[in-house]
Formats: C-alpha cells, sequence, structure tokens
C-alpha cells in the first residue's frame, strides 16, 4: 500500500486521500450509450473518451452538456479526435438519449422571453466579436471571414472564404453603383469585396464595436460606410441586402420583426441573401454551453420557422445547402488557432485554449455528422421576373 509521512513527522503514516470514484451503474449506462457511436471508454481509437477524472459521469448527469462541456475545460476528460468524437454522437443520436436538464431549461426560457431584444443584442458583440482581433486575424485568415467557405474548388481557406464572397455577389447580381447593405457586416469582408469587385456601395452595421472600428480601416478609401448599429435601427433604402452568419443572433421571437425590417429597407425589384446556419428539426436552437460561454443569446433557426417568417413577405426564389463544407471550415480555423495559440495566449485566460478548441471541434463534428447546415436563401419581394436562376 502506498504510504506518505504526513506533515505531523515521521513517525506520523497516513494514507493518501482516495481519488474520487464514479458511479458503477452509471458508468456503465455512459459506457453503453457511447458504445452504440462506436466510441469506448478509455480506448486506443483517437476519438474514444479518455478520463481522467471519474466524476464525469455524475457531472454529466447533473449538468448535461454544459457539464460536457466544463469537465472538458477542467481537463477531466480528452479526445485525440475530438470532432469525430462528437461526429459519432451526432450520428448515433446519442444526444437524443440522455437527460440534459440545462437545455430543456434553455428552450423554455427561449420560448418565455426575448433573448434578443434590442437591449440584450449587444452582448454577443461584448462577449464575443469584441474578444481579441488579434485572435481573430490568426484563426480567420487576412480576409476576417467568421462565415463558412464554399470548398468545391478550393484548396485553402482563403480560396474557398473568397469563393463564397463572389458567390454571394453573384446570387444578388450586383452590378457597378447599386447600393447594398450588409447586415451584421463583422470586419468588413463582404463589404470591401463588393466595393472592390462588384463597384458597390456598401453600408455595413455590426453591434460590436471592435469590428466597426476594424471594418472601418480595412475599407477605408472605398465606397463604404460602417455603422455600429442593430439592424432594427438602419434606415435607408438598397437595391440588394446581404446577411452572412448574423442571423444565428435574431432569436425566433423576432424572426418576423427581421423580415419586415429588411422588406421595409430593400427596393421592391430588389434581393436579399440569408446566409445561416440551420439545423433540421423544429425543436429548441439553444445549446446552454453554447449561450454561455461562446455566443450569448443565441439561436439556430430551422428552416421551417424562417419560412414562416418571411411569409407574405418575400418570394423563395432559391435554397443552396452547403453544410458539408463548414466542417472543412471550422478544421481550418482550428488549425490556425492551435498554430497561433503561443502568439496569442497573454492576451487571454489559462482556460480559453480548451474552451475554444471544445468549441471549434464540437461545430466541425456535428456539420460533418450533417446534424447542422449552411443555407443561403434568395429573396425577392415580388419574385423576379421571368424567374431566377442560381448563377453557375
Amino acid at each position: 500500500m502506498d504510504e506518505r509521512i504526513s506533515a505531523g513527522g515521521p513517525s506520523a503514516i497516513t494514507n493518501p486521500p482516495p481519488r474520487p470514484q464514479a458511479n458503477g451503474w452509471l458508468r456503465r449506462q455512459y459506457a453503453g450509450l457511447l458504445s452504440s457511436a462506436g466510441i469506448a471508454i478509455n480506448g486506443s481509437s483517437p476519438w474514444d473518451l479518455k478520463v481522467h477524472d471519474e466524476r464525469l459521469f455524475s457531472r454529466c448527469l447533473r449538468d448535461g452538456t454544459v457539464g460536457l462541456g466544463n469537465a472538458y475545460v477542467d481537463q477531466w476528460w480528452d479526445a485525440d479526435a475530438l470532432d469525430e468524437f462528437f461526429a459519432r454522437l451526432i450520428k448515433a443520436r446519442v444526444d437524443e438519449r440522455v437527460l440534459n436538464v440545462p437545455r430543456r431549461v434553455a428552450a423554455w426560457l427561449s420560448n418565455l422571453v426575448n433573448l434578443q431584444s434590442l437591449q440584450r443584442s449587444r452582448r454577443v458583440g461584448e462577449q464575443h466579436y469584441d474578444l481579441s482581433n488579434e485572435l481573430y486575424r490568426h484563426m480567420l485568415g487576412p480576409r476576417m471571414v467568421y462565415t463558412c467557405g464554399y470548398w468545391p474548388h478550393a484548396a485553402s481557406l482563403d480560396e474557398a472564404q473568397e469563393a463564397k464572397l463572389d458567390m454571394v455577389c453573384r446570387k444578388l447580381r450586383l452590378e457597378p453603383g447599386m447600393r447594398v447593405l450588409d447586415i451584421g457586416c463583422g470586419w468588413g469582408s463582404f463589404a470591401r469585396f463588393a466595393a472592390e469587385r462588384y463597384g458597390a456601395h456598401v453600408t455595413g452595421v455590426t453591434i460590436s464595436r471592435e469590428q466597426a472600428a476594424y471594418a472601418r480601416e480595412y475599407c477605408r478609401g472605398l465606397q463604404v460606410s460602417i455603422k455600429l448599429e442593430d439592424y432594427r435601427e438602419t434606415a435607408g433604402g438598397y437595391d440588394r441586402i446581404a446577411s452572412l452568419g448574423m442571423f444565428e443572433h435574431v432569436g425566433h421571437k423576432n424572426y418576423a420583426t427581421y423580415m419586415q425590417r429588411v422588406r421595409q429597407l430593400l427596393v421592391p425589384d430588389g434581393l436579399f441573401l440569408l446566409h445561416t446556419i440551420g439545423r433540421n428539426d423544429w425543436g429548441s436552437g439553444v445549446d446552454p454551453w453554447v449561450t454561455r460561454y461562446i455566443f450569448p443569446n443565441s439561436e439556430i433557426p430551422s428552416l421551417a420557422r424562417v419560412i414562416a417568417a418571411f411569409d407574405r413577405t418575400f418570394v423563395l426564389e432559391d435554397l443552396h445547402n452547403f453544410g458539408a463544407d463548414y466542417a472543412r471550415t471550422l478544421t481550418a480555423w482550428r488549425d490556425n488557432f492551435i498554430s497561433a495559440w503561443p502568439h496569442i495566449k497573454h492576451d487571454l485566460p489559462v482556460s480559453f485554449y480548451r474552451r475554444w478548441l471544445y468549441y471549434l471541434n464540437m461545430f466541425a463534428g456535428v456539420f460533418q455528422a450533417r446534424g447542422l447546415q449552411l443555407w443561403q436563401l434568395v429573396l425577392a419581394p415580388e419574385g423576379v421576373a421571368g424567374g431566377y436562376r442560381r448563377p453557375a
């Protein structure tokens, strides 16, 4: 038996405190669920769950996905291929067979309260997008595009993002001199591309102070205006409107308001392109771990709710799903983040590294398993005369 000399002196022998043990029955239950996804506990495959603290199982039972995520951040468990771990869970629908009290509470709260009200909307800008421009420069690449790339003919992240931006411009049928509104303009990537390549006059709106400051500098000298405001505060008239990766912050209680606002801002023969992550089911799109630590008050929409929101407001001209490309985009961001960490860690808390890895790998796995989608919808107020054709 391992014995150690206590602080009381050489004659005082004591045993070390016992390591917390897992509830055997509970461990077996989780082992069975994981086995259905081809995942073993402490197995040799890269996607297997490596347990460092046996209290993991009771923490997951008590706190659901919040407990799983926080336990990873606290180094209670690992998986060498974390994205594949999540992909297997989603494919086997393990998430639908476990108790997840925080998710149920989050869903209930999202139906009770408007979590994305005008007063609450700026929180995601302050917590996430204002985090560190240095972090995002390293992770996203020189264009600072924080949305899914388009990979069919791309060999790199930069090529995939340029292909996506160009595709958006072509879907919108941009022409020189057109007035374009970019709702949720980020760091100005689309605004600059549309102004440089297509001669558009672009107004970008964002609720992030850091994004607005960066975008103004990034688009200096071009026909681009960047405003720090919520979409509900935007005024003017536009020939084209684009919204890339912002709709996930609108919330289902505001979908109809959002669509009506876009319609008010768009000329009758204009086009609106909505680029958003989407989920397959009607249920809650609120993930309690994500909303607590990554994107406050976020909600992933279902297609049914999106369509219901623009009923009698727009004609759907085109719907394009390239969600599988998001797995590759997230993997590229993850690899960039890992490479950059030694250069950026001085500005971030110690726990940030594992939390960010968990976020990027989790979403990469879910997209790989096709548990989430990436939609681009082209909408027209009165339909396109003679019909709309998606560009090749």
